[in-house]
């Protein structure tokens, strides 16, 4: 599924890659550009965390000439008097003219490096709102976004990844430069497809996909997946030895009908059931039958 987005995203796509300190994703990014500028299409990256040499350094060629850095690495929250572009300006109307002061024909794509910065003096819900009207508004024919997603809350990182169309997140393996890509790819009609591939980027940045994590060896697993056992560091034990469960489980409980005790409620003996009254000194009892002066 790595080569197949690599290839191209549809129109109106919105492909997220998510990573953490332990696996940069910085370095997928770039093979997208670089994908995307070998495909002929106009890139324009929204520079926040790296410079435009550091983000060139090894796209070479001259696709590089449809390559579009906007600085907001040098001043990105405007504290000189003319800022390149700033995070105040990440907009719809603004980015919209960013994107079309350049003569090319067709809609480009926007790179973000990184929506982390810009989510960290950007409300979530303005952030989600721009992208949501980048996708509708036809300025850019598809976003490509790299999150920090440690950066963020969960609440956040959801939100965000919920307008994407593909999410793309990255983890280490054990040993080696190579790494395992989780993507999930939600299609036209509301499909969702999910796979996992085990990759590697060459200094060209082009992705060698190695094969899936089942494939090379036991499943890796995820850090935050990891669930904590609450038992692990008390002072006494909480597990019941084999006599214990034993034990629990021949004891009665008096809230259990046992069947002896179902059947003696439910199937009454001779005699039960009958009302016995005797009357009281004081009770007004006549023994003279009140009706027999009736003529019957």
């Amino acid at each position: 599924m790595l080569p197949e987005l690599l290839q191209g995203i549809d129109a109106g796509g919105f492909l997220i890659i998510q990573d953490s300190t332990s696996y940069s994703g910085r370095h997928l990014l770039k093979s997208f550009i670089n994908s995307a500028l070998d495909r002929e299409e106009a890139v324009h990256v929204l520079g926040f965390e790296v410079s435009e040499e550091e983000l060139k350094d090894g796209l070479k060629g001259s696709p590089i000439q449809r390559l579009h850095f906007h600085n907001a690495y040098s001043d990105p929250l405007g504290w000189t008097d003319h800022p390149a572009f700033t995070v105040s300006q990440f907009c719809l109307d603004e980015l919209t003219r960013l994107v079309k002061q350049t003569s090319h024909p067709k809609p480009a794509t926007l790179v973000i490096d990184s929506l982390s910065w810009i989510l960290r003096h950007l409300s979530p819900p303005d952030v989600c709102k721009t992208l949501h009207q980048l996708r509708k508004g036809g300025a850019v024919r598809a976003i490509i976004g790299l999150l920090h997603a440690d950066m963020h809350q969960r609440g956040t990182v959801g939100s965000v990844c919920h307008l994407a169309t593909s999410v793309i997140t990255v983890v280490p393996v054990v040993k080696g430069d190579k790494a395992v890509a989780k993507i999930t790819k939600r299609s036209k009609s509301g499909k969702v497809m999910q796979d996992e591939e085990i990759f590697s980027i060459k200094e060209d940045f082009t992705v060698i996909v190695q094969g899936k994590p089942s494939q090379l060896g036991p499943k890796l697993a995820d850090p935050k997946e990891q669930e904590t056992d609450p038992t692990a560091n008390l002072t006494f034990n909480l597990r019941l030895s084999d006599t214990e469960r034993e034990a629990k489980e021949k004891l009665a409980l008096p809230f259990v009908f046992s069947k002896e005790k179902k059947t003696a409620l439910l199937h009454s003996g001779p005699g039960s059931g009958r009302i016995l009254y005797e009357p009281d000194a004081n009770d007004d009892y006549d023994q003279e039958d009140p009706d027999d002066d009736l003529d019957v």
